[in-house]
């Protein structure tokens, strides 16, 4: 069906809403027309202006604080890269047909940002919704004792009570990213190159996740010249999920030191995923790299295959000894095993589902994504591969699932 082409310019002209584009230096970008209608300013007067230069405070009002609430809730927005909503807020305006005469006005703003390909914050959009009249007809029907002032102090002081409450939230979701932050560092394993083998990570939360989450990564030395390398997809965000990964990952990697192989590993894990509480349906892959018999044993229980980048171009999934997530079985069963050759120069590729799975999308079109994008790639050193792989399978506004990535060159 032919798709159609829409001019989302024009689109944003007449959304029937006041709408403005800020730049991260808060000067207007664009406006659409309600804006300028509500405003009672031209294009000419807000366009390439500063916002504050545009719709100053009431210099004839000391206690005027819409300029001081609207910017420091931009200032927010642009540092976090979040959607703020202010509480009510009283704006005077001047009258552009009466320059000294300043209009009590209400504004209800919403803040959001538009990010860029690098996650930084390009534009602001700037709804606002004006509440005037509304807080004028309810004065108007307002009991003569109370009158048009009590019922204006008692909705500027609701605004004040709301601003607070939202201070409080902000700065404890602040003291939560810095605990969560800091327990990323304690619990996933500094990255190192492995040996002679250049090896890359890349660790990125959810879209409006805290810096943590559920996905993880660890790398066992073993015996001779062999690794385990593993990647794990624990269900949730946040710091409860990190919490669950923090454990399935210590106890996978102190399986792998003893058990017989990947599967074995996973077996123990499984059972142990029994008695932690969030760890239902966790999902994980172990790959056993030895480059004394250049072989890959892996085992997965239910994970994307690892992807084998062969010197030649050709992609291989690791996909021949896969078994349900963990804890899915009610009794314990022996999970599966596979081994494969392996040349120098080609490239190991674990990852969690998030680079890969869509909603409403088969994973069968993520993998051959996958595929695509490492076949564009042959020579790339781990490092540069991985840039790539996040660059063109990850859309420029993030995803609403966890991404681990580790690439190994064999």
């Amino acid at each position: 069906m032919h798709q159609p082409q829409i001019d989302y310019a024009a689109v944003f002209q007449t959304v029937p809403g006041p709408i403005a584009l800020l730049t991260p230096q808060l000067v207007y970008a664009d406006a659409n027309e309600a804006f300028l209608l509500m405003s009672g300013r031209t294009r000419e007067q807000v366009v390439g202006h500063y916002l504050f230069d545009v719709f100053p405070d009431n210099p004839n009002d000391p206690s005027a604080t819409g300029m001081r609430s609207l910017q420091a809730s931009l200032l927010r927005v642009i540092a976090e890269g979040e959607r703020d909503t202010m509480a009510l807020q009283r704006y005077d305006v001047e009258a552009p047909e009466r320059p000294g005469y300043w209009e009590r006005r209400y504004w209800s703003p919403v803040n959001a940002p538009v990010l860029g390909p690098d996650g930084s914050v390009v534009l602001i959009v700037h709804r606002v919704e004006e509440v005037t009249e509304l807080i004028r007809a309810r004065s108007r029907h307002s009991s003569p004792e109370s009158g048009a002032q009590v019922l204006e102090a008692e909705l500027y002081t609701r605004a004040r009570e709301l601003q607070e409450v939202n201070e409080r939230l902000r700065q404890a979701h602040a003291r939560e990213r810095e605990v969560a932050m800091a327990l990323q560092e304690a619990m996933l394993p500094a990255f190192r190159d492995i040996g002679h083998h250049p090896a890359a990570v890349r660790y990125k939360p959810a879209t409006g996740a805290l810096n943590v989450c559920g996905d993880w990564y660890d790398l066992v030395d073993l015996p001779g010249d062999r690794i385990a390398v593993a990647v794990g997809d624990v269900v949730g965000h946040g710091l409860e999920a990190a919490g669950v990964m923090g454990q399935l990952r210590s106890a996978l990697s102190a399986a792998s030191r003893v058990a017989d192989g990947p599967a074995k590993a996973l077996e123990v894990l499984g059972l142990y995923a029994r008695s932690v509480r969030g760890a239902e349906s966790t999902t994980a892959v172990e790959t056993l790299i030895d480059w004394d018999t250049r072989t890959l044993t892996y085992s997965s229980a239910g994970h994307p295959p690892p992807a084998l980048l062969h010197t030649d171009g050709t992609v291989q999934f690791l996909d021949q000894a896969t078994d349900p997530p963990l804890g899915a079985r009610p009794e314990h069963v022996p999970r599966p095993q596979a081994t494969i050759p392996f040349t120098d120069g080609a490239t190991l590729v674990l990852y969690t589902d998030g680079l890969i799975e869509r909603r409403h999308e088969d994973i069968d079109t993520g993998l051959a994504r996958l595929a695509d994008s490492l076949t564009r790639h042959p020579g790339a050193t781990p490092e540069l591969l991985a840039d790539a792989l996040l660059a063109e399978l990850i859309p420029p506004s993030g995803v609403t699932d966890d991404t681990a990535l580790v690439i190994i060159r064999l």
